[in-house]
């Protein structure tokens, strides 16, 4: 390398800004070139819901520093001294000759070579399209950029917007129903797989679909499009989508069915890329198979901290602290990046939804015997005001009694109650080892003994057996296969009065003991009530008196995600 390294930097969104600062602060004698497709820089992707619901009313603050100095290339170049070069497009990359070859950012052939000592890659994702007719209508949006994000509030703005139908149930879809719904349009998510959201179990998704069709939002799961239609007066222009389940009204579609990292410039280099997961194949310093060429951000794959094994998890937070790494290693400080536990969060209306680790599901995939708690309370003192429902859902793996994964569903605090999970994961930690954490305790803050605390003190009891649980699942599965249980409702008859499941028997904690012999022995019993701590209580003097099968419904009413009655 020479004394004033030249560092190439594709891509100034997320990771590729971040490297930029890093070096230069670094290095300052380093010359650090950016070359951005786009006009925008260093923009904040993940603030455009919040852009289009007008919660963020200028779009200048999505590409601001904290103290509201727009991230331009001025900025770059008179706070950072980087030079960018943006509305630039790199053609290919000469990796033997080590240079670029770029062009404007409509062209195809190259106009000119900027010669490189390091180059970085951080070329993002690309939205998915679905190869359907009338994808490219006037009307169908994706959100991957400012662009899509101001022909949206156009469309708003104008009241043009009253049916809205969202193709994909993920983050981006999940998140942007809420910014229509409050604009006053009717919202449909349109989802091919079973469940939305597969960041979380099926249980856990369906506590959220149901929470969103209670604020007016229209959930189709198992749904296939097939088409996208056009106005009969002008054909360009979307009017609705052709489903697998019959023609849904739509004035705008949002294609939000995921997105794929961008490699067209590393394959054509012939830099490894990733076989099950089509990102970028990085070590853990964040180098390509080239030692001269870094990659960074939404491009790369990452591996996941429990299997490792190989995943494709974009996200900005990930992104900035790949950045640093290349930053540090290319100015000579070692540094690794050691991978992720897909942790993810999003606001659904009033809800916090968020996950770390492994889900149920993948913790069987990947071959673990695991036990499962779910933990509904409030995640303040209840006595609080401002004491709001979090619903918890608790991985672990039997023989180690290592916490493998943690969900969170409810109007409650659930990040903080994740990040206290992703350290616990980070650190290898038991079940035990986190029941004991010293975590602060305030009535405005948290219970005496915090909800994830809570979860994990239910984990201890069933993994020494003296808790035994069956899942809302599992239960419905077994009463529609006609299997006679008794379904003992331990809460008030006022509560009971209220809502209940179709069959329960009433009786109140209080009077279980003096009517035990109303219970039939000669079947299963399920207790539950509104978290199934009062049915927990009951299971424990059912075998008392000698009842053998007695289980406790997990989560109780508060996370039964079916139909009850009332």
């Amino acid at each position: 390398m020479s004394e004033q390294p030249h560092i190439v930097i594709v891509g100034g969104v997320a990771a590729g800004p971040k490297t930029a600062s890093r070096i230069v602060r670094m290095n300052p004698g380093a010359k650090v070139t950016i070359i951005e497709k786009g006009i925008l820089l260093s923009y904040a992707g993940c603030g455009l819901p919040y852009y289009v619901s007008g919660v963020v009313k200028d779009q200048k603050t999505l590409m601001s520093t904290p103290v509201g100095t727009v991230r331009d290339s001025v900025f770059f170049q008179n706070v950072k001294n980087v030079d960018v070069l943006n509305a630039t497009k790199v053609i290919t990359i000469d990796r033997k000759a080590k240079r670029v070859g770029i062009a404007g950012a409509d062209d195809t052939e190259v106009a000119s070579w900027i010669n490189y000592d390091k180059l970085v890659l951080c070329t993002g994702a690309r939205p998915v399209r679905l190869p359907i007719p009338g994808v490219d209508k006037t009307g169908v949006f994706s959100l991957h950029g400012v662009e899509d994000a101001e022909g949206i509030r156009e469309q708003l703005a104008r009241k043009k917007a009253q049916d809205v139908v969202i193709v994909g149930g993920g983050l981006i879809g999940v998140e942007m129903t809420e910014a229509f719904a409050e604009n006053g349009c009717r919202v449909t998510i349109v989802e091919k797989l079973n469940q939305i959201l597969t960041m979380l179990d099926e249980h856990m998704a369906k506590l959220v679909e149901r929470y969103m069709e209670s604020k007016g939002v229209r959930v189709l799961t198992g749904t296939g499009v097939k088409e996208i239609l056009g106005n009969e007066k002008n054909p360009d222009q979307v009017s609705g989508i052709r489903t697998s389940k019959g023609n849904i009204p739509a004035d705008i579609v949002i294609m939000a069915v995921g997105v794929r990292p961008n490699v067209d410039l590393a394959k054509d280099a012939d830099l490894t890329i990733g076989k099950t997961t089509g990102g970028i194949q990085v070590n853990q310093h964040m180098r390509t198979s080239d030692p001269d060429i870094y990659a960074a951000g939404d491009c790369v794959e990452v591996k996941h901290l429990l299997t490792k094994k190989a995943m494709f998890v974009p996200l900005g937070s990930t992104a900035n602290k790949q950045g640093r790494v290349v930053a540090n290693q290319i100015c000579g400080v070692n540094d690794a990046f050691p991978g992720v536990l897909g942790s993810s969060v999003c606001k659904v209306f009033d809800y916090c939804v968020a996950r770390t680790g492994l889900t149920e599901h993948e913790a069987r995939q990947a071959g673990y015997d695991v036990e499962v708690v779910l933990t509904p309370a409030p995640d303040k003192a209840h006595f609080m005001p401002s004491a709001r429902p979090l619903l918890l859902k608790l991985v672990a793996e039997k023989s180690t009694r290592k916490l493998l994964g943690v969900q969170a569903v409810g109007a409650g605090a659930g990040d903080k109650r994740i990040d206290v999970a992703a350290m616990t994961l980070t650190a290898n930690m038991t079940v035990d080892q986190l029941a004991n954490s010293d975590l602060c305790y305030a009535p405005p803050y948290s219970p005496a003994v915090d909800n994830i605390l809570t979860a994990a003190n239910v984990m201890r009891n069933k993994l020494d057996g003296v808790f035994t649980g069956v899942s809302a699942s599992e239960l419905k599965n077994a009463l529609d296969a006609g299997e006679d249980i008794v379904l003992l409702d331990c809460r008030s008859p006022a509560e009971y009065k209220q809502v209940r499941l179709p069959g329960a028997t009433l009786i109140p904690l209080g009077q279980l003991r003096d009517r035990v012999s109303d219970i039939p022995r000669d079947k299963p019993v399920v207790c539950f009530c509104k978290i199934s701590l009062r049915g927990y209580e009951a299971a424990l003097i059912l075998k008392s008196n000698g009842f053998k099968d007695v289980r406790v419904l997990d989560g109780g009413l508060l996370m039964w995600p079916y139909a009850k009655e009332a």
